[in-house]
């Protein structure tokens, strides 16, 4: 079914009700009429209207007095007020309160159609400027070439261009979110909003609102309508993490916008037809928490018509050198080779985030431009193979010769992939050898 915008047209003359009924179907619009400002506002309050067309005088309440009543009621309904040529200081009034635009009677199609196209969109543009000022949205792509990161990105060129939803599973702090919003940008929702939603972090009571919006009075504190992150994602992505966190009686609501594609406000029972899709996350085996009775079954089928698996970072461990250098060059800073081999003997349990967040504390730290071993952990410093000029060096090196040009040439092999960002090709250039004893090398010292 074709998502059509639906306008209410209140007017208390039949004759140009059905004038605008005509109009804003040739248009393209749902139309829907109403003949005064109590019929428009049950109106409101029982169905779902996209925007309101009012005319400004009617008996028992005016144009104006019926934009007041719904700003009353939600910030973000459109409004356009209908005025004469003699009203305009009227209509900048109605601007005042609220109203996206006016046009002024007679009025052609074209007028009409112009009016309204620009109305959603200013409505569309400030629903996301709120969202936007609330969740900050991480820019960040997917980085590393090792032959796990290939396959991912590989699945997620294949999947993006669809509409499937797509179950992503993996250990905390791997990037989950960074591949649901991978898959974002290579879809055709690309030009609409990603909005990411941790249920595992929302309250169980909030949540419902959280996801669905609620009408004025839904419960105790709801002074005014709310748009719900499902509503905001309309066009693009909705990405839902922890979703074997959500309340088992909320994911009936959710199974059911998923197949049929409209929701319902929390307090109200207005249909929404929305299009936008789904992408769900979790650090879990979501089939152990269906058996759990942690997640409906139904659900886990209807999310998991694609799975994605985000490796670990002891899985990708070739990675660790690129994943280094980019969150130093974040804080315009650069990482040495020795710092670079302890972080790359490290187990990281806590994947990309802990690396992310061990260089940020680096850098807190560092007392030049170049992130040394002494700038790191002591659990993390203690896994460098040191070799340096002094006794302490040669100690530690023993008496081997090959194990000394070993470990030196571990650190070589890692300050060149850090100069090249993990150019493996600039790299062996750079270190004088072939490409292909490069990689011998790499196989080598397990990195």
């Amino acid at each position: 079914m074709e998502n059509l915008k639906r306008i209410l047209a209140v007017d208390d003359e039949p004759s140009m009700r059905r004038l605008l009924e005509i109009s804003l179907r040739q248009a393209g619009y749902q139309a829907v009429v109403a003949a005064n400002g109590k019929e428009a506002l049950s109106f409101i309050k029982s169905e779902h209207i996209d925007l309101v067309l009012s005319d400004l005088h009617m008996p028992s309440m005016n144009g104006l007095e019926l934009l007041k009543a719904i700003r009353a009621e939600s910030d973000f309904l459109p409004f356009i007020m209908v005025t004469a040529q003699g009203e305009i200081k009227t209509a900048v009034e109605a601007m005042k309160l609220g109203a996206e635009d006016y046009i002024l009677r007679p009025f052609d199609l074209e007028t009409l159609e112009v009016a309204i196209a620009k109305a959603l969109n200013s409505q569309r543009m400030a629903v996301e400027n709120a969202y936007l000022k609330a969740e900050r949205q991480t820019a960040e792509l997917l980085i590393g070439d090792s032959p796990a990161m290939q396959q991912l990105k590989q699945q997620i060129a294949q999947v993006a261009p669809s509409k499937a939803t797509v179950l992503i599973t993996g250990e905390t702090g791997t990037g989950k979110e960074l591949i649901a919003q991978s898959i974002h940008q290579q879809s055709a929702g690309r030009n609409n909003l990603f909005v990411a939603v941790n249920c595992a972090a929302i309250p169980a009571e909030m949540l419902e609102s959280e996801l669905f919006g609620h009408e004025k009075g839904a419960f105790t504190g709801a002074v005014k309508e709310r748009i719900g992150k499902f509503e905001l994602a309309d066009g693009g992505t909705l990405f839902l993490d922890e979703i074997t966190e959500m309340p088992i009686q909320l994911q009936a609501k959710l199974l059911r916008a998923l197949q049929e594609g409209v929701i319902e406000k929390l307090g109200g029972n207005r249909q929404i037809r929305l299009n936008l899709r789904v992408i769900a996350a979790s650090n879990r085996n979501p089939l152990e928490a269906v058996k759990q009775g942690q997640l409906r079954e139904d659900l886990y089928y209807r999310l998991n018509v694609f799975s994605l698996h985000s490796p670990a970072l002891k899985e990708r461990s070739v990675d660790i050198v690129v994943l280094a250098q980019h969150f130093a060059k974040l804080h315009q800073l650069n990482i040495d080779g020795v710092a670079i081999d302890a972080l790359t003997q490290y187990s990281w349990p806590g994947n990309v985030r802990e690396l992310q967040n061990v260089l940020a504390r680096a850098a807190i730290i560092c007392q030049n431009k170049t992130i040394c071993l002494n700038d790191l952990p002591t659990d993390i410093a203690h896994n460098a193979n040191r070799f340096e000029s002094d006794n302490s060096g040669l100690t530690d090196a023993g008496f081997s010769i090959p194990s000394a040009i070993a470990k030196t040439e571990r650190i070589l092999i890692l300050n060149a992939l850090a100069e090249t960002k993990g150019n493996k090709a600039k790299a062996a250039k750079l270190l004088e050898i072939s490409e292909r004893s490069l990689w011998n090398k790499l196989r080598l010292y397990a990195l």
